[in-house]
């Protein structure tokens, strides 16, 4: 008997950019993991220089056993708090923020959880004359050589300089109706077509979805989702997570720092392919 098309896989089904179409305003957001992961959370503010910045929630937490710092965008799930949070776009004191939390994490000794759903670093003039550049290219270097264990999780959006500026890490996983790319399908065909209508020529190119991401090396894992995303079934992808973390942070607690640090160099000095 054929396989009904709803019964193969996804990749095989939509494409693309019907995949990140899919991406549904009712996915399960940073707030709504953590609640549902974490045993107890003590969340802390500000980046000491600025202000605190509401598109970055992030603290000291208990996932099952394991305690850790954790960090995330935060887009909110009302008109009210989207406006709030900015959307998940973060301005420099939001990198500079999490840069705060994870210096907090080395000093302790407690693994880094970072889970990135963004659509970009905020883009605003004010933003751009307080450092928005340096910022995240100041967590890249901090995130590098940072002396404790990094996981990373892809949870939705992964956008540019806004998720690159937190995604540095010893091992990331990615839900599998995610995608991960240096700029949206629209972006990158404004500036090489100069017709943002060709996004779908764009995602193809772009190779932003889970499993190209995981051939390229880009990524380590795909965390599956429930049939038709996310949001059909949150209480699934919520465990997904949690067992993901729990189970790496343990793998990572027993490497030596010295090839904790090596480990993460080699990595992301062998990113990169020429592909046809």
């Amino acid at each position: 008997m054929d396989i009904l098309p709803h019964e193969k896989p996804i990749q095989e089904v939509l494409k693309t950019i019907e995949r990140l179409k899919s991406q549904s305003q009712d996915n399960p957001i940073f707030d709504s993991e953590i609640k549902k992961m974490e045993q107890k959370l003590e969340e802390l503010h500000g980046d000491r220089l600025f202000g605190d910045d509401n598109a970055i929630v992030g603290g000291l937490a208990t996932i099952s056993d394991c305690k850790c710092v954790i960090i995330g965008q935060e887009k909110g799930h009302d008109t009210e708090s989207r406006v709030r949070r900015n959307f998940g776009m973060m301005h420099p004191e939001g990198f500079r923020k999490a840069k705060r939390l994870m210096l907090l994490a080395e000093k302790f000794s407690l693994p880094i959880v970072s889970l990135l759903d963004t659509s970009g670093a905020f883009p605003g003039l004010e933003a751009e004359e307080r450092g928005q550049g340096w910022a995240i290219a100041e967590n890249l270097k901090e995130m590098a050589r940072i002396r404790t264990p990094i996981i990373v999780v892809l949870i939705g959006e992964g956008c540019s300089g806004g998720a690159l500026g937190m995604g540095v890490g010893d091992v990331i996983g990615m839900l599998e109706h995610a995608y991960y790319s240096v700029i949206s399908p629209e972006g990158c065909a404004s500036i090489l077509w100069k017709d943002a209508a060709k996004n779908v020529d764009a995602a193809s190119q772009l190779k932003l979805n889970a499993e190209n991401l995981l051939s390229l090396g880009i990524i380590d894992t795909i965390l599956k989702e429930p049939l038709g995303g996310a949001h059909h079934d949150p209480s699934f992808v919520y465990k997904e997570v949690k067992n993901f973390v729990t189970e790496q942070a343990h793998i990572l607690g027993s490497i030596s720092t010295e090839l904790l640090l090596e480990q993460r160099y080699i990595k992301f000095r062998n990113m990169g392919k020429f592909i046809s």
